[in-house]
This record gives structure tokens, C-alpha cells and sequence, in this order.
């Protein structure tokens, strides 16, 4: 069975090597035509090329165990690479901004449009599918990289409708202006794409809360929850690459042996893993004291100092928060 490691390398070659037939093809079609709109669809495909070259390289560094100088492994590598594929994709839109303002002053020579035309049209529907397959393998192996390169290409895709539409129009109308005028429109829609990539890219390397993925840990706990867990708070997590480190503080009876309270921990591990791939958990042991009697459900206690009284939901605000009382370590 394939790793997850292959399976993003296969998607990133993949992804290179239809990038280099796109570029080839697309220059070629902006060479028979002179179209502005064609030359922007080409100028993305360069920076495809450049990216997806960026995305690889990622890859395998990201895949490399940490060691001494990187304790936590080489997984931020994959956001560092969408910041700087955003960042390419922003240049080359300026780019197709600058040529087509200056078509627009000095005028367009247009010609063979009909092949155009079909060329940019086969080159869009590739990298349609390739754009989709590229965004489910990064979903899949968790690779921010692979999806920031598949939220690319399908960008690309877009560029090629709108060339075309654009092309069309120049064709039955004859009016030759509209052709760096959609270029420019297409540019704009490239930067939006490039900005996008560039924030989630700081969002990661800023370690920015995941909400979904942390409404996801929540409810998680919520469903393997036990009555002797009496308090969970301070939950904190972070993602490197395909990897998420989850920490909280987690109150057991005060009279659990070591042993008893470390199998609860490596319980929770094993529930966490089923739900969230290549998870490591961190937890934080503290015991209860008798403030916390009113909290707990663990009905059964035979030290319980007065009844429950007092709700105790774990809901996302309350395990991100402070203790029920102060805290008290185990380990």
C-alpha cells in the first residue's frame, strides 16, 4: 500500500511534468496568435512550473524525522513553500498587468485565434481535472503544499476560461482591445488567488487556530469522554507538514497510581489517531482535590467529599480555558 509520503511526490511529478506541457503548449498558442490573454495564461503556467518545482523540494524535506536542530520535524517547510507559490503567482499577475497595459497603448496584432482557441481549451480542461485530483491528494495526505498547488492549477484553469471567453468575443466582435482588457481581468482574479495562498501560509508558520480542526479534538474528547475525567482545560495544538501536536491538562482522581493515570493517556492517543492522522499527544496529569467534587460524574467515588452539583461542559471555550480550580500536577 502506497505511504503518504508517495502519494504526495507522485501528485507533485505529476503536477511538474503536465505544468512543463502547459507552458510549451500555451507559448506556442501565444506565438500563432500575439494575444495578450493567452500570454497571461502562459506566464502563469511558468510560474506553475516554478511552484510545483518549490512544492517537490517541500516534500521531501518536509518527509525527514526530526533531528537535533528541529525537534518538531521539518513540516513547516510545506507552508513556507504556499507563501512563496503565492508570492509567484502575485508577480506573474503584475506581469500580465504591465504587457496589457501596454497592448493597450500600442495596440494588438491578432491572428489564428480558432487555434489558439482550441489549444487553451484542451490545456484548461487538463488542468480542471488536474487542479481537483491535486486538492483530494493533499486533503488525503494532508499536505497543505499539494492543496495550495492544486488551488493553482485550478486558478490556471479558470485563467483559461477566461481567455477564451475573451478570445471569442475579440473574434466574432473583431474589436481587438477587449483581448488585453480580459487579460487584465484574469490578472486580477490570479492576485486574489496568490493573496489567499500568501495568508494561509502566515496563518500556518503563525501557527493560527485550525477552528474546525479544533471543534473536531473537542468533539472528539466529548464522545470517548469518561466519568473519572473531571476536568480537561488548556488544550492547545499546532500543525507541522502533516503532523499535529495536540497538549492539554487533564484531572484524574486524586487517588489513580502512575500507571493508571498513564494508561488514560495513551487511551486518548489511540482514540485521537483513528479521527486525525499522525497525531502525538502531549498530557499534562493533574489529581483533584475536594473543590472539585461538585464537577464530577464520577459517581461511583468513594472519597467524594459532597454531591455533584455544578455542570460541567466541555465545550471548545471551556477546554481552551482556565481550570475549574487551581491546578494540581501528577506529571
Amino acid at each position: 500500500m502506497a505511504t503518504a509520503l508517495s502519494l504526495k511526490k507522485k501528485a507533485a511529478y505529476i503536477s511538474l511534468f503536465i505544468g512543463i506541457g502547459m507552458f510549451v503548449s500555451k507559448m506556442g498558442a501565444f506565438l500563432i496568435t500575439g494575444s495578450a490573454a493567452i500570454f497571461s495564461d502562459a506566464a502563469e503556467s511558468v510560474v506553475h512550473v516554478l511552484a510545483t518545482s518549490m512544492a517537490l523540494y517541500s516534500i521531501i524535506l518536509a518527509s525527514r524525522p526530526a533531528d537535533d536542530s528541529h525537534l518538531y520535524g521539518h513540516g513547516n517547510i510545506e507552508f513556507f513553500s504556499a507563501g512563496v507559490e503565492g508570492l509567484l503567482i502575485i508577480i506573474a499577475a503584475i506581469f500580465i498587468i504591465y504587457t496589457s497595459i501596454i497592448d493597450i497603448i500600442k495596440g494588438s496584432n491578432l491572428r489564428s485565434l480558432n487555434i489558439g482557441v482550441f489549444i487553451i481549451s484542451g490545456a484548461g480542461v487538463i488542468n480542471l481535472f488536474l487542479g481537483f485530483y491535486l486538492i483530494k491528494m493533499g486533503k488525503k495526505t494532508n499536505s497543505i503544499t499539494l492543496i495550495a498547488d492544486g488551488k493553482h492549477v485550478l486558478t490556471d484553469s479558470y485563467t483559461s476560461i477566461g481567455v477564451i471567453v475573451g478570445i471569442v468575443i475579440v473574434m466574432f466582435t473583431g474589436i481587438q482591445i477587449i483581448d488585453p482588457i480580459f487579460a487584465i481581468a484574469v490578472a486580477l482574479n490570479i492576485l486574489f488567488t496568490g493573496y489567499k495562498l500568501i495568508r494561509e501560509s502566515v496563518g500556518g508558520l503563525m501557527n493560527e487556530t485550525d477552528k474546525l480542526l479544533l471543534e473536531k479534538i473537542v468533539q472528539r474528547l466529548n464522545l470517548i469522554r469518561k466519568d473519572y475525567w473531571i476536568d480537561i482545560h488548556w488544550l492547545r495544538f499546532w500543525k507541522s507538514g502533516d503532523r499535529v501536536f495536540v497538549d492539554f491538562h487533564l484531572t484524574l482522581p486524586h487517588y489513580f497510581t502512575i500507571k493508571e493515570s498513564h494508561l488514560e493517556e495513551e487511551f486518548i492517543q489511540e482514540k485521537l489517531e483513528n479521527d486525525i492522522q499522525n497525531t502525538q499527544i502531549r498530557i499534562h496529569l493533574d489529581y483533584c482535590t475536594e473543590h472539585l467534587c461538585k464537577y464530577c460524574n464520577y459517581l461511583e467515588c468513594e472519597v467524594r467529599k459532597e454531591d455533584k452539583t455544578e455542570k460541567n461542559i466541555w465545550d471548545t471555550n471551556k477546554l481552551i480555558g482556565e481550570p475549574l480550580t487551581p491546578r494540581h500536577h501528577i506529571s
